[in-house]
């Protein structure tokens, strides 16, 4: 049997980098995060950040230093949560929002790591997760 239980990125200051995306999720950092490894939980899967030495940002979209992932987070409205996400230092980097109002825009984290946030025609955010 398998099961998934770490989406794991690289950055050189784990808190740091945890404390960007807990405030992205409004989702506490996870007792016993350290300088070398940080996780924020989501149910069974925990989101970790891993202390590398030497790291090397990705430049998006530049092709010779590649993103190596991506989050997407879809949202109810952009405008609000591209306010907060950019006043908790993120860097927008496109905008793909249709004139209808959907679509999603691409944001660097503090480092670097491209994010998206969504807004998809008919998707609803409840509690329990997303509802189509």
């Amino acid at each position: 049997m398998l099961q998934f239980t770490d989406f794991i990125i690289d950055c050189p200051d784990t808190m740091k980098l945890a404390a960007f995306y807990s405030g992205v999720t409004g989702r506490p950092i996870k007792e016993g995060s350290h300088e070398d490894w940080a996780g924020i939980k989501f149910g069974e899967v925990e989101l970790a950040f891993i202390r590398v030495d030497d790291y090397r940002a990705p430049q998006w979209p530049d092709g010779e230093h590649p993103k190596q992932f991506h989050l997407d987070f879809e949202v109810d409205e952009i405008e609000s949560e591209q306010r907060r996400v950019l006043d908790l230092g993120a860097t927008l980097q496109q905008d793909s929002i249709g004139p209808d109002g959907y679509g999603w825009r691409v944001y660097t984290d503090p480092i670097g790591h491209p994010f998206c946030l969504c807004r998809n025609k008919g998707v609803i955010w409840t509690d329990q997760g997303l509802m189509a």
